[in-house]
């Protein structure tokens, strides 16, 4: 877990507190002069309303040019942000016809296939005119062609399982399959930093739901013996079904997950596991197959293996990947297969193209260049970030990395900066994150060249020092390293 330091949670708490303090007096003021131009219907209560609707309007929207910022290109290495301006203090932004082009340090382009690639992207064309953009139909209607059953083929062969089933959207993929898996009477064991995806999945199967320590192993024991021996709420009964919860590699923290230690405790009470890989699948592990490749462990022992394809295959949508029942079960049960319009063509053959890419099945060796590519840039931007004296998260071999801002003004300042020399940085604060702990999120791609992460790290480094984020001293170059030795 992040330790905050005493001084630097001292004054974010300040921060907020005096944001809050003056959001509070505006909206006491605008009730008493604007009380007689109410916009609500008479009669009818507010539809925003709360300290949701206080957050969004005096917090938010004061700093809303650094979110959602439109672009004009594809997803690369740079990319071109439409520029935005506003006339009433940042509530609403008017976009314009400039360009700039910047340094894409925030899209999921792992391994730089979401740009045009010379093996994928005419396929995808071909593709297109054959099947057009969309089914216009669910899976089970007009909606599933030879593609989607290549598909499920490929993601099946490649994770390592013997069926997988694919979905049009990522975050449904978890939301809407949860509640088919769980339901009353199970019990769901979910680490404290899953993705919202997870949350909202395991509350809407009405299990019960425990939540262990995040990466902790200990305290997963700890829930699982507890719950076990205590049973189900009121009745005691047994459980119906237990089943852990984690991701592979977690998306604001840039953690690997501890998969070898739970996959043990889980084993040992009987426990079904269910991993989200939707970050590291393609991204980590010597031929990309995720963490199971990288720690090695037998995805025969994981019971559930779950992806997505908007991060390193450049495309969309979501898969589960288990056992040839647990698949059968799910096409006749889940309703983002049963309902909702299947994944679209293009999309689907961008899929199994990237993943013949990474498997070398296209010829070449490209795809094992990429993966060591965004090893090496992954390494090297972590490690030269740290020793610049950031506070940055995560494992080594992560493209994830965040950097701890934590104070709110240093949101917008660290994003604004970084802008100004053409570099695009994602900030991440509440709540998508604690209150306290607003990040910068840089993910980090194989279409990245060396010049690009120097470029990026001396911007970030400048930036850095004048919004004052780097909470520890900086090591020594190794310049200064070999003249105090020679002063010695």
């Amino acid at each position: 877990m992040i330790a905050i330091p005493y001084l630097t949670a001292l004054t974010t708490y300040f921060s907020y507190g005096l944001l809050f303090v003056f959001g509070q007096i505006r909206d006491l003021f605008s009730k008493i002069f604007d009380w007689w131009s109410s916009n609500n219907l008479q009669g009818y209560a507010p539809i925003c309303l709360g300290l949701e609707d206080f957050y969004i309007r005096r917090l938010y929207l004061r700093i809303q040019d650094c979110f959602g910022r439109p672009i004009s290109s594809a997803p690369d290495a740079w990319f071109d942000i439409v520029e935005r301006y506003s006339n009433d203090n940042n509530k609403t932004l008017i976009r314009t016809s400039k360009l700039t082009r910047c340094l894409n340090l925030g899209s999921y382009n792992y391994l730089g296939f979401a740009a045009a690639d010379e093996y994928c992207t005419p396929r995808a064309i071909q593709s297109l005119k054959k099947y057009s953009a969309s089914t216009c139909s669910s899976r089970v209607y007009g909606g599933t062609t030879v593609l989607h059953n290549d598909l499920e083929e490929s993601v099946a062969k490649f994770v390592g399982k013997p069926a997988a089933i694919v979905f049009g959207m990522g975050y449904v993929t978890n939301s809407a399959i949860l509640p088919v898996l769980m339901g009353k009477g199970d019990l769901i064991i979910s680490d404290s930093l899953n993705h919202n995806s997870i949350v909202n999945g395991a509350r809407g199967s009405g299990a019960t739901i425990r939540v262990f320590q995040h990466n902790t192993s200990s305290h997963l024991e700890e829930v699982l013996r507890e719950q076990i021996a205590e049973g189900q709420p009121r009745t005691h009964r047994p459980w119906k079904k237990i089943m852990v919860i984690v991701e592979g590699i977690y998306s604001m923290e840039g953690e690997i997950g501890k998969l070898p230690e739970i996959l043990a405790i889980c084993k040992k009470y009987k426990a079904y596991t269910y991993l989200d890989e939707a970050h590291s699948i393609g991204a980590v592990g010597k031929t990309g197959r995720g963490v199971c490749e990288l720690l090695g462990v037998d995805t025969a022992d994981v019971d559930v293996m779950m992806g997505t394809f908007t991060k390193s295959f450049g495309s969309c949508g979501g898969y589960i990947a288990g056992s040839k029942e647990l698949i059968q079960y799910l096409k006749y049960t889940c309703p983002a297969h049963l309902y909702a319009t299947s994944i679209s063509p293009p999309a689907a053959e961008q899929i199994i193209s990237a993943i013949r890419v990474i498997l070398g099945e296209d010829g070449s060796s490209r795809g094992a260049q990429k993966l060591a590519r965004i090893r090496e840039n992954s390494n090297f931007f972590r490690s030269a970030l740290q020793k610049m004296g950031f506070e940055v998260l995560g494992d080594n071999d992560s493209p994830v990395m965040p950097i701890m801002l934590y104070n709110p003004a240093k949101i917008p300042a660290f994003s604004r900066e970084c802008l100004k020399q053409n570099v695009a940085i994602v900030t991440v604060a509440f709540p998508a994150t604690p209150l306290l702990l607003a990040r910068a999120r840089i993910c980090i791609s194989a279409s990245h060249s060396k010049e690009d992460l120097i470029k990026a790290l001396e911007v970030i480094s400048r930036v850095g020092d004048l919004v004052g984020i780097k909470y520890f001293p900086a090591e020594p170059n190794k310049q200064q390293q070999d003249g105090r030795v020679k002063l010695e």
